[in-house]
């Protein structure tokens, strides 16, 4: 059996299962992004509910593991070599638990790094945006009277929506007709613009078909609604 009591993070969150991948996260945007792909790929883990109401985030037991105090993390007790590995950054994991299950990353080098540059694309481009979108639609921004933020974001995710359903015309998914760490990249940040911070007519969601039939067709799939309530919420 792993022993991972040489990571503090360990002793708030006590591992019931330490040979299983140790997820440390909050069903938010960029959380689900990584609970999804280990119910996509099959790999056992063990979620874990970082609470922000709790400020969870910025203690000293997770910020030995993720000194950025972001969701998500993960412990891997089997990671290269045999040894753990923790890992933040959700781009990153994705990228690691791809590699490690041969799964949702094309294995031709073009076809790789193509999938990569779209997952740098949602890294770069569509979660920075539409998060503040939603920090001036939905929360603290909206008291502002002052309505030139919200509307440079929302023109912003506009236009990346575009760029996004113009790769998506005639592709079931952003590589084509497979489903990979791109789309599982994506799709909770769309799906988050729709329904979370209400801004889908902000955007003009409805002028980009190929985006919202994709969006659909993603949140179909089994592993995606189980994975959008992992670490579940309490209460």
């Amino acid at each position: 059996m792993p022993d991972l009591s040489a990571y503090p993070i360990t002793k708030k969150w006590p591992p019931a299962h330490p040979d299983r991948i140790q997820l440390y996260s909050l069903p938010t945007p960029n959380g689900v992004k990584v609970s999804i792909m280990l119910e996509e790929t099959g790999l056992p883990y063990e979620p874990h509910l970082v609470r922000f109401d709790a400020n969870d985030q910025t203690s000293a037991e997770f910020l030995s593991l993720n000194p950025n105090n972001k969701i998500p993390a993960i412990i891997d007790p089997t990671g290269p070599g045999g040894k753990p590995l923790p890992l933040f950054e959700s781009g990153a994991i994705l990228l690691y638990l791809a590699e490690k299950s041969g799964q949702l990353l094309p294995q031709d080098p073009a076809g790789r790094y193509d999938t990569i540059q779209w997952l740098m694309f949602q890294m770069g481009g569509v979660g920075p945006m539409f998060g503040q979108l939603g920090f001036f639609h939905k929360f603290a921004g909206k008291e502002y009277e002052d309505k030139r933020p919200r509307d440079r974001y929302a023109a912003e995710s506009r236009r990346l929506l575009g760029v996004l359903n113009q790769r998506l015309e005639g592709r079931a998914w952003i590589m084509g007709d497979d489903y990979t760490i791109a789309d599982i990249a994506i799709f909770p940040w769309v799906r988050t613009v729709v329904d979370f911070y209400g801004a889908g007519d902000l955007v003009g969601i409805a002028d980009f078909p190929h985006v919202t039939r994709a969006l659909a067709a993603f949140l179909a799939r089994p592993a995606v609604a189980r994975g959008l309530n992992i670490p579940r919420r309490e209460g």
